[in-house]
């Protein structure tokens, strides 16, 4: 571990306003800011022109080790997360086998320590091999050295009202949270892939109406009312499903929400070309539900953007686009993406970004050393970000080990300059330390 000095750093301070001046880093810990009198023993860093940040952490990362290593491992994702300011990921369930135990969560837990570049928080399965019929380990995840707090069977909708409400009312009792992808088998099956409408007709593909989100969220809404206990919406994605989130909000029901990145910016139009890159669960949707997005976002409704990490192979992605994989790379682009539409787009100060990409995420998950001020006696897990940078996707220079991101070639406003875990610096001008 090395002290830090940053010279000439805007940061985010303790009462939310930015502020410019010196940040001095020891020991992990920020422990002046403004004017630093003691510099001795700290390597400078110039940080004028950059700003500082609480690091980033997202709710929604599939790093797909144990059992599918060709498309990502824990490190080669780490890598990636570190290059795109991230400090903290949860790391998605459904791998082979599903991280359904204790045993599990600790190997993706050690995985992650071993790299070191990313707090990597495991996500426990809420059912037994993401089957939706029986409880996984849900006690014993949480009491393991993993200190599992989310659970979700991502993928996969826990469709079964009685199994959804038995998990809020088991996790209640150490304030856990069920993280739900809203999906209605019966009204979008597992071949759905185009928002249902004229063009999913046009192309004749299967399609995933709104109401497959919305009816999902309604129902987990009444749940967690009922039982005291969180929700939490992953990937929002239609203005109906959002409409939803704000009447369980006004009822003080627990459910928070994420947006993704892409589908905030992203339209089904795209689809008309047939290429597999779109191809992502839920799909991307019309013109108008981006917008409520945006605005579900800009108002609180939404509390986090969240990016749904989701690498493959080449041979599982380079198919028709009924039988290719769904997903899409997020973590390394996603602070350029959101800053290019909102902050440099407006609408969002950096202080807004930083609440919905670090702080709430942080909270949901219950990270008590991420998220937090830039501020003398906080963990100095930070990044700086430069807000005039232009940066071009390049597919070829990504450090995940798959390919498929929809942003190849895309100039976008904003660019991660450095990222820092407890002090250390894990990237820096988009290359990860070595693990």
């Amino acid at each position: 571990m090395s002290d830090l000095l940053l010279t000439g750093v805007t940061y985010l301070a303790a009462d939310g306003t930015e502020q410019r001046g010196d940040v001095a880093l020891r020991e992990g810990l920020v422990t002046e800011v403004g004017r630093v009198e003691d510099t001795e023993g700290l390597t400078t860093l110039d940080a004028d022109g950059l700003v500082a940040l609480p690091g980033f952490v997202d709710l929604h990362t599939h790093l797909r080790e144990p059992g599918r290593e060709d498309a990502e491992t824990v490190a080669t994702g780490s890598r990636a997360a570190a290059a795109g300011g991230y400090t903290a990921v949860l790391a998605m369930a459904n791998t082979t086998p599903v991280t359904d135990t204790a045993e599990a969560a600790e190997h993706v837990l050690d995985l992650g320590r071993a790299c070191g570049l990313v707090d990597v928080v495991p996500v426990g399965a809420v059912t037994k091999g993401l089957e939706g019929h029986e409880l996984a380990e849900l006690g014993l995840m949480h009491r393991s050295r993993a200190r599992v707090r989310v659970f979700s069977d991502d993928g996969r909708c826990v469709a079964d009202g009685r199994v959804m409400r038995r998990a809020l009312e088991y996790v209640r009792a150490f304030d856990g949270v069920v993280s739900q992808h809203s999906q209605d088998p019966t009204l979008a099956g597992p071949q759905a892939c185009c928002h249902e409408g004229e063009l999913s007709g046009r192309l004749g593909l299967p399609g995933w109406p709104p109401v497959a989100e919305a009816s999902v969220i309604a129902r987990d809404a009444m749940l967690a009312e009922h039982t005291g206990s969180r929700v939490h919406v992953a990937h929002v994605s239609t203005a109906e499903g959002l409409d939803v989130v704000r009447w369980a909000k006004a009822r003080r029901i627990r459910m928070t929400a994420e947006v993704t990145p892409h589908h905030l910016t992203l339209g089904t139009e795209l689809l008309a070309g047939y290429d597999p890159v779109y191809k992502v669960n839920p799909p991307l949707r019309p013109t108008e539900d981006q917008q409520a997005l945006r605005d579900g976002l800009l108002d609180g409704t939404i509390d986090a953007v969240a990016t749904d990490h989701a690498p493959h192979a080449r041979h599982d992605k380079e198919h028709a686009f009924v039988d290719a994989a769904f997903g899409m790379l997020g973590l390394e682009t996603a602070f350029a993406v959101v800053h290019d539409l909102l902050v440099a787009g407006g609408g969002m100060t950096l202080a807004d970004l930083a609440g919905v990409m670090s702080t709430a995420p942080a909270r949901i998950a219950g990270l008590a050393g991420h998220g937090r001020p830039v501020a003398p006696g906080e963990p100095a897990n930070l990044v700086l970000v430069d807000p005039t940078a232009s940066v071009t996707v390049d597919r070829a220079l990504s450090h995940s080990l798959s390919r498929n991101t929809p942003w190849h070639g895309r100039t976008l406003t904003g660019a991660v300059h450095t990222t820092l875990l407890r002090g250390d610096v894990t990237a820096r001008e988009g290359e990860p330390a070595a693990c």
